[in-house]
């Protein structure tokens, strides 16, 4: 039996709480050391085309999928499966989505914890003249200690399950009410100061200067896959939002306006990073390291560095935090939804049990760094490409195939309630681009096309 569910209050809560599950460190984190192993503006270009053609019409499709059933994932496609007399398996398709977000919030939750330990790092000075070795040192140490991972990852779970514990409006919507208007205010600061103490020229001409030359099949499928990691599609979290959105609501409109809020933060957080980093005759390239490793360098060597690094690493860690929030909120649905355990008690269970895989992934990079899953990778990296490069991607493929070849035409047009125009760009994007698209994502992960 399906419980009374609980509903945002109206569509601003809902474009909050939706951006702030796609604002995460996808886009503060990873999108600016992608952009910089990636050729710069070439990376740029695909992924903001990648955006259009293919993350906001699977935005939309997730959502209308959510808002139609009114359920969580999984009871959610038993029901339009149902709806549309198909195979009650693709109730599997909802929870493999849960699955993929509890995983991810495991792994999620550690890097996480680096981040609030970075904040106070900051905020004690830990910066100030700090040199490139001492930077790398300082990262690995924290990497090599066992019990302070384990720390700041219970910190972590512990921040995000208090929010989901407390429901969907005094909750959910309320943390992101706060978190996601504040992760703007920081990172207004962050630019401004950017403007006036980084090489913003330098910045801008490596983001923004599209050379065509450098567009390679790499940038392209890596733009692409990242584009769809960025909306956080795939894991059932944008579709048990939706199910709490009311049917006046537009998805067209809430989407877009969403897809932008989420990619603009993310390209302005790299034009504030890379004018620090020019500024500072710092690597635009340097990887997954670049917001830990090479950024305290600049920080360290700049007027008001403590602070604009304070402020930085607070920006970061809320955006993971609102992130993470959504990451667990399709399993607790379910189970409270379907059994009588309570919410809190739901949280608490299933936050133990993500907290503890998450302790095999901080002993992944010490204690058990030699220990290999598959593929001669450890645990950490294991749920990562399991997670990341497998899992969301094939969610959203099928969420696509479903909506766009099993579902009725008009139960789709009810929710999308798009004009003709509106509703055919939709269905070519859906039906045919995304697909062709995370197809090529999986052919080239897998090493079938080069």
């Amino acid at each position: 039996m399906i419980h009374h569910r609980s509903a945002w209050r109206n569509r601003w809560t809902f474009m909050l709480a939706t951006a702030g599950s796609a604002i995460g460190l996808g886009n503060i984190w990873k999108l600016p050391y992608m952009i910089g192993v990636n050729g710069g503006s070439a990376f740029v270009l695909v992924f903001i085309a990648s955006i259009l053609f293919v993350g906001i019409p699977l935005m939309m499709t997730e959502i209308l999928l959510g808002r139609r059933a009114q359920r969580n994932p999984l009871n959610g496609m038993e029901f339009l499966a149902a709806e549309a007399r198909v195979s009650p398996k693709w109730k599997l398709l909802g929870g493999m989505g849960m699955l993929t977000g509890l995983l991810i919030l495991s792994f999620y939750s550690v890097i996480g914890g680096w981040v609030l330990s970075f904040i106070f790092d900051a905020a004690s000075g830990t910066f100030t003249g700090i040199e490139a070795a001492q930077s790398t040192s300082n990262f690995k140490n924290l990497l090599a200690s066992p019990f302070t991972l384990l720390f700041w990852h219970t910190v972590f779970m512990y921040l995000t399950m208090g929010v989901v514990a407390r429901g969907v409006n005094s909750g959910l919507e309320r943390a992101n009410n706060i978190l996601i208007p504040a992760l703007f205010a920081i990172l207004l600061i962050l630019l401004g100061y950017s403007m006036s103490e980084g090489d913003m020229r330098s910045a801008f001409h490596f983001m923004f200067s599209f050379d065509f030359s450098k567009i390679t099949p790499v940038a392209v499928l890596s733009a692409l896959g990242h584009a769809f990691f960025s909306l956080s599609l795939g894991m059932g979290a944008v579709m048990v939002y939706g199910s709490y959105l009311q049917r006046n609501v537009s998805i067209a409109r809430t989407t877009i306006y969403i897809a932008l809020a989420d990619t603009m933060l993310g390209l302005l957080v790299g034009l504030a990073i890379y004018s620090l980093v020019f500024a500072n005759n710092l690597a635009p390239d340097a990887g997954p390291g670049l917001i830990f490793q090479t950024l305290p360098i600049a920080f360290g060597h700049m007027p008001a560095g403590r602070l604009i690094a304070t402020l930085f690493f607070m920006l970061v860690a809320f955006a993971a935090w609102s992130s993470a929030i959504s990451l667990v909120e399709p399993t607790i649905a379910w189970v409270v939804e379907n059994t009588k355990i309570s919410r809190k008690t739901s949280t608490s269970i299933l936050g133990f049990a993500v907290w503890l895989l998450g302790v095999s992934v901080v002993l992944s990079f010490n204690e058990w760094q030699h220990i290999k899953v598959i593929f001669g990778l450890n645990i950490f990296e294991t749920l990562d490409k399991l997670t990341s490069t497998i899992l969301l991607p094939l969610g959203g493929l099928l969420m696509a195939i479903f909506a766009g070849y099993f579902m009725k035409k008009y139960h789709v047009q009810e929710e999308l309630n798009l004009e003709d125009r509106g509703f055919k760009y939709w269905r070519i994007a859906n039906n045919y681009i995304a697909p062709v698209a995370i197809s090529a994502v999986f052919l080239y992960l897998f090493g079938l096309v080069k």
